[in-house]
């Protein structure tokens, strides 16, 4: 997954500092995830390949009851397909399960199949970011209150 997010986030000018591509994680996703309130989820295709993945883990420097969409990134080829909502509608299911009451995400304008899935199902902008996730390269913000929507 790692070779993923590095190929994919350069794609949208996200490579420089302030961005998840530089977190220590993207290299030790399986043991970043496998604690109690984590989770993260991988596709492949035929061949075994992986074509994207994403995750939910508590919000770093937030309130306990809110976990980030983390990581949630598909090669250019796997797009469009629907595999972004089945892996975000995942993602809802196990935050809920997990006991989060709102789910937060950051990502960037360039991003826009991304945010209409977002705004889709139920997730609302803000203006500011939310927590201490180091990512300040981002400027678009969404939280959804997991009572609703997905």
């Amino acid at each position: 997954m790692a070779a993923v997010i590095r190929s994919v986030m350069p794609e949208f000018g996200a490579d420089g500092p302030g961005f998840a591509l530089h977190d220590v994680e993207v290299d030790g996703l399986t043991a970043a995830y496998a604690v109690a309130g984590r989770a993260y989820w991988v596709v492949v295709d035929e061949a075994d390949r992986v074509m994207g993945g994403g995750g939910i883990a508590p919000l770093e420097g937030g309130d306990p009851r809110i976990c980030e969409l983390r990581k949630m990134y598909f090669r250019p080829e796997a797009r469009g397909h629907g595999l972004g909502e089945r892996m975000l509608r995942q993602c809802l299911a196990f935050a809920r399960e997990a006991g989060y009451r709102t789910c937060y995400l950051e990502t960037l304008a360039g991003m826009t199949q991304a945010q209409t899935l977002y705004r889709r199902l139920g997730f609302q902008p803000l203006s500011a970011p939310l927590g201490a996730t180091g990512h300040f390269g981002c400027d678009r913000w969404y939280t959804l209150e997991l009572g609703t929507g997905g």
